[in-house]
């Protein structure tokens, strides 16, 4: 007889679903959700860059809400012009060149 397993394939919990589905992320599952380095996360926190973070509870660990995660990558999505259409140089009206001698 097949040996069965004691969970089914829907029941094993996944890691990365489990982020998504996060209201509040720590700096490590914040880090992977931005695809970045934890790190990072501490570096841009320490310089006041980066997404939004707040200390939550009476350890006062470091936090993010996914949802400011989410608005912060929007920004920076927007604010790339390679992305952001309205930013890009190629789509400037040429500047007429202005004869100051003439």
């Amino acid at each position: 007889m097949p040996s069965r397993s004691l969970f089914a394939p829907s029941a094993v919990p996944d890691p990365a679903s489990a982020v998504r589905d996060a209201c509040f992320l720590n700096v490590k599952d914040a880090a992977t959700y931005l695809g970045i380095s934890p790190h990072t996360l501490y570096v841009w926190r320490h310089r006041r860059q980066g997404p939004p973070s707040f200390r939550m509870g009476p350890r006062g660990r470091v936090m993010y809400r996914r949802t400011a995660l989410d608005a912060w990558i929007d920004e920076q999505e927007n604010a790339d012009s390679r992305s952001n259409s309205a930013l890009s140089p190629l789509n400037a009206h040429p500047q007429r060149p202005t004869n100051p001698g003439a």
